[in-house]
């Protein structure tokens, strides 16, 4: 079994692997084209023209445009490269994971300072029932 099917089955989980560098790789180039202010400004000037400019699908594009940050990891987005489209639109790290689960900036900061995200239900469904 290839170590990446170890946790392919873990809930609302996309890990970063060889398969989602692949797929992700204009995306994520676009991300890190954003750390200059001359694209910023060209991203948020016409947010579509620059996207078509980069050779991704348009699930990806729209991805971005919707600013679904769960949808963009999916799609092969590293949340590292992600964070700059955040970034560039005024958002914290923070602010986007709060979005990306679903809760409000204090709810997620407040669950972070508690130990984080429960186990229960975040765990591999296969490793789960290993255990018996």
């Amino acid at each position: 079994m290839p170590i990446s099917d170890a946790y392919d089955d873990i809930p609302g989980t996309f890990v970063f692997d060889y398969r989602q560098a692949r797929t992700g790789y204009h995306l994520n180039m676009f991300c890190m084209s954003l750390m200059t202010a001359e694209n910023r400004a060209a991203f948020k000037a016409d947010e579509r023209a620059y996207l078509d400019k980069w050779p991704m699908t348009e699930d990806q594009k729209e991805s971005i445009l919707v600013r679904d940050w769960n949808r963009m990891l999916e799609l092969g987005g590293n949340i590292y490269f992600t964070s700059k489209i955040a970034a560039t639109d005024g958002l914290s790290f923070q602010q986007i994971a709060a979005i990306m689960s679903g809760v409000s900036q204090k709810d997620y900061a407040d669950m972070m300072l508690q130990g984080g995200r429960p186990v229960d239900g975040n765990r591999s469904k296969a490793e789960w029932k290993k255990r018996g």
